[in-house]
């Protein structure tokens, strides 16, 4: 299937490692142009370096997802370099698991406050290509397991946001979507991190899967790309679960 991406201009968050990498690379692959940010600016110039080695079209930015203001900055400069956007994808998270005021805080100024700042200035540049904004959710939402934490929890505010944002810019041409990932292993990522810190705990999650396996960042990108793409032309206020079938409810 052909995506229609080739030469869309597309700017991610988080970008450098994991399921924001893959979502920066398939979307090279389909042919788009790439803006994508970090907050580790060697991460960002390896990716950017590696980006353009293999013959795509990337910038990258270090920025901090916390600063509302730097988000909105990546915004428009991403804009300004690829001569505007036709995707953005909201994928960084403060990953927030300690239940203490400063991990809620941390949570609440990346995961809400910095996709709300990127939502918010990427919009008008969408209303002009008619384009799609797709934010990385968590199955963490919709199922409680463990003790509380930030993360879960702040993550369960983006989905009214995005649903009241499909259903505003409707009219104007912008979609907006969520993908919802569940237990996706990768070098560096928490569940390797889990394996190796807690391995019964590893093995529990394992064996809740259907699958008896974990997902990939690729498996979540190839939905998050063609969310964004223009073969999803009338899907907008989704919530795409990319899970394997670790989650038991029947979503309607």
């Amino acid at each position: 299937m052909d995506l229609g991406l080739k030469g869309k201009r597309a700017a991610v968050t988080g970008g450098t490692r994991g399921i924001g990498r893959a979502i920066v690379d398939t979307l090279a692959h389909e042919g788009a142009t790439i803006a994508f940010c970090a907050r580790n600016a060697d991460g960002v110039r390896s990716a950017e370096s590696d980006l353009v080695a293999r013959g795509g079209t990337a910038h990258g930015f270090t920025v901090d997802a916390g600063d509302q203001a730097a988000v909105a900055r990546f915004v428009d400069q991403a804009a300004e370099v690829l001569g505007g956007l036709d995707v953005v994808v909201a994928n960084v998270s403060a990953m927030a698991i300690a239940d203490t005021p400063e991990a809620w805080r941390q949570s609440i100024e990346i995961d809400i406050l910095g996709t709300v700042a990127l939502c918010r200035a990427a919009l008008p540049h969408l209303a002009k290509s008619h384009g799609s904004i797709v934010v990385i959710g968590t199955v963490s939402t919709m199922e409680v397991a463990g003790p509380p934490q930030p993360y879960r929890s702040v993550k369960a505010a983006l989905v009214p946001y995005i649903k009241s944002l499909a259903v505003e810019w409707a009219a104007k041409g912008v979609r907006a979507n969520i993908v919802s990932p569940g237990t996706i292993y990768f070098e560096g990522g928490v569940w390797q991190r889990i394996e190796q810190g807690a391995p019964q705990m590893y093995q529990q999650s394992l064996a809740r899967n259907p699958m008896g396996r974990m997902g990939t960042p690729q498996e979540v990108a190839n939905a998050a790309v063609f969310l964004a793409s223009p073969a999803a032309s009338f899907i907008t206020g989704t919530n795409l679960v990319v899970d394997g079938g670790i989650t038991r409810r029947v979503q309607y």
